[in-house]
């Protein structure tokens, strides 16, 4: 079977930067969405024009720069929203607006005071004043992750009447199991008429840690666009990972998913995305924190010193990583303080490594890691000439 490309829509300079203190200015956006456009991602949401004359300025400015993906601006469903949204990606080369409404009874009742019927009228005539300015235009149907699905199955076939290319079912609160995420999917896949006219968008939350797990239901049950960030940032405890998503389809080719992703560029543009917004990446996050390809436990650094995979199922390489690391702490052995200390010029033979393993053992009591200066200190203290 063909692998089927699933469209990576990047929202990183939106939904991530929702985040309280990772505000952004023009020029760091802009370093952002070039790399990102390198990175071969498809979509590059560059953010909510009408928000504020900053927002606006930096879509406008990213319009001129992306030579490659569509760029998206976000709109409410309103008539202003729209032309604001359409006059910022005037100069786009691909342009995407980006509107819709919430759909569950809650947004319903208490967000919006109206029916069922006025909100389809509302998503209906929003789609359509968007259509106006762009051929391509996203439909989201906020919190469509606790929206009763024989509704929201017709909230979208009625926009795909109305022109919506994309639509885009968002686990707004983060609430689904992939379970229950992937068979919304495969509802709508089975029973919108004129699903075929457009391509369905996974944009999950990750309030209860299942944001990746999500979209990749989402992905296999029939969507074929994952709207995520880099390094899962976002609203409250964040929005679907970039990196995990993308490597995930890889490293599971029965999948039959595939993306364009660059992977080499991952772990660089985590670190760029990391330092712009000052939002420290967690050391065991997946794929891009600092522990994701480190062992500390001697049995894992005897398994991964004999042959990488044994512990390792990602290439660090594939991710950009330089090299798997060997971390010497209280829990290591004798075959990975063999290996640091070859690193650095220090052959050991057996009887040799047997005795400065016991002064290497006092000295990573007193200390959280050993580092290769305290090596040839630990060497001189097993007084190993005396063999």
């Amino acid at each position: 079977m063909a692998n089927d490309k699933v469209h990576i829509f990047d929202t990183t300079l939106r939904d991530g930067e929702q985040v309280p203190g990772c505000k952004l200015n023009t020029e760091q956006k802009l370093l952002i969405a070039t790399r990102l456009d390198q990175m071969g991602v498809d979509v590059i949401e560059a953010g909510f024009p009408i928000s504020s004359p900053g927002d606006f300025s930096s879509v406008q400015e990213i319009t001129k720069i992306v030579k490659n993906a569509t760029v998206c601006g976000l709109t409410r469903a309103v008539q202003k929203d729209i032309d604001v949204a359409a006059e910022a990606l005037a100069l786009a080369k691909r342009p995407r607006i980006h509107t819709g409404i919430g759909t569950s009874d809650s947004h319903i009742q208490h967000k919006f005071n109206a029916t069922r019927e006025q909100i389809i009228e509302r998503a209906t005539a929003a789609v359509s004043h968007a259509k106006k300015y762009v051929q391509d235009v996203e439909f989201y149907a906020e919190d469509a992750g606790r929206t009763d699905n024989e509704f929201l199955a017709q909230v979208c076939e009625a926009v795909i009447k109305a022109g919506a290319t994309v639509l885009n079912i968002p686990d707004t609160t983060g609430y689904c199991l992939p379970e229950e995420y992937g068979a919304k999917i495969k509802y709508l896949v089975d029973n919108v008429r004129g699903i075929e006219k457009a391509t369905l968008s996974c944009h999950c939350h990750n309030d209860l840690g299942l944001a990746t797990a999500n979209s990749i239901a989402g992905a296999v049950n029939g969507a074929r666009q994952i709207e995520c960030t880099i390094n899962g940032i976002g609203e409250r405890a964040g929005n679907t990972s970039l990196e995990e998503v993308v490597m995930i389809m890889r490293q599971h080719p029965g999948l039959n998913l595939t993306t364009d992703i660059n992977t080499q560029l991952l772990y660089d543009t985590s670190q760029m995305v990391s330092e712009a917004m000052g939002m420290y990446v967690q050391p065991n996050k997946a794929i891009v924190g600092a522990n994701a390809f480190a062992h500390s436990s001697g049995i894992h650094q005897d398994g991964v010193i004999k042959n990488r995979e044994t512990y390792e199922i990602i290439n660090p390489h594939d991710v950009g990583v330089e090299t798997s690391a060997i971390v010497l702490t209280a829990r290591s052995g004798r075959a990975a303080l063999a290996y640091r200390a070859k690193n650095i010029g220090i052959e050991l033979t057996k009887l040799q490594l047997d005795k400065v393993y016991e002064q290497f053992l006092h000295f990573a009591d007193a200390k959280k890691e050993i580092n290769d200066e305290d090596i040839p200190h630990i060497v001189d203290a097993a007084n190993i000439n005396s063999i």
